[in-house]
């Protein structure tokens, strides 16, 4: 099915506008207008500790890459199709799991008026995510303010996660943990220029498994909240932004291998193209 709506997507693809996103984890108001067609790439990267071969802690980089292709359905609601690749180090006996799964995505973005028609730009979005080691139901409220060149943006962001297990142990679904994760953004951008915007974003993510996990884990599950500053690339129909996080919570803590995924710092960074 997902390989059928993108060969749909490309077929029907006209030249168009970008849409670009100043703030890497923030969603705006805007969307695709219909008929038209956006590619995406995204790279994450945060220096988390695993066990290596030898079972001793390491550092490694922690990884994960999307590529999306939105579709305008209309001039208010937009498709994306998401192909999600999270990498592991073959050779480590234990790594911490990354926010984003290895499968695909499919989602829906609504807006409910014309840019600047409200007082505050409202829109919708869900999710639906099909990964190697979990299900998961995503849901995101998007409120948007523009003054002048200042553009103010927030996500009010919910997951519900079904976990199926490892593969590889041999759990199956049903018996292993459901997760409702809670991560919100906010952030502000201004532009500088037509071609470059410069912000600052932060964002939140804490984990509440079911089963509960007791004692909680201190920084596996969160909260874990990050700051930090965003800068926007627009060359028109091709664009790149990029935020850099410093983790401002549990900042004196000592990351435990294999088991904690938020490290010290995060990077985001998307290139966009429009077809």
């Amino acid at each position: 099915m997902f390989l059928a709506c993108a060969v749909l997507v490309l077929s029907a693809s006209r030249s168009a506008r970008a849409t670009p996103r100043p703030l890497p984890f923030t969603y705006t108001t805007e969307t695709l207008g219909q008929g038209e067609l956006e590619v995406e790439q995204f790279a994450d990267l945060t220096p988390v500790k695993g066990l290596d071969s030898n079972n001793n802690p390491t550092w490694y980089l922690g990884t994960q890459f999307q590529t999306e292709f939105e579709y305008g359905i209309t001039d208010r609601l937009e498709l994306g199709l998401y192909v999600v690749y999270v990498p592991t180090p073959a050779t480590f006996l234990e790594v911490p799991e990354m926010t984003e799964v290895t499968g695909v995505k499919e989602r829906l973005r609504y807006v409910f008026a014309d840019p600047g028609a409200w007082p505050l730009d409202v829109g919708v979005y869900g999710e639906i995510v099909e990964g190697q080691t979990e299900v998961e139901l995503e849901a995101k409220v998007l409120l948007q303010r523009r003054v002048g060149k200042l553009r103010i943006d927030t996500n009010l962001w919910a997951e519900y996660e079904l976990n199926l297990g490892s593969p590889q142990a041999g759990v199956l679904l049903g018996v292993h943990e459901k997760d409702i994760v809670l991560n919100p953004t906010l952030g502000a951008t201004y532009e500088i220029t037509p071609a470059v915007h410069l912000g600052a974003e932060g964002w939140m993510r804490v984990e509440f498994q079911d089963p509960a996990v007791s004692p909680r884990p201190p920084l596996a599950l969160g909260p874990a909240v990050y700051a930090g500053p965003a800068v926007l690339f627009n060359f028109g129909k091709l664009w790149w932004s990029t935020g850099i996080y410093a983790r401002v919570s549990q900042v004196d803590h000592v990351m435990l291998a294999g088991t904690e995924s938020y490290g010290p710092v995060w990077m985001r960074t998307i290139i966009g193209l429009s077809l």
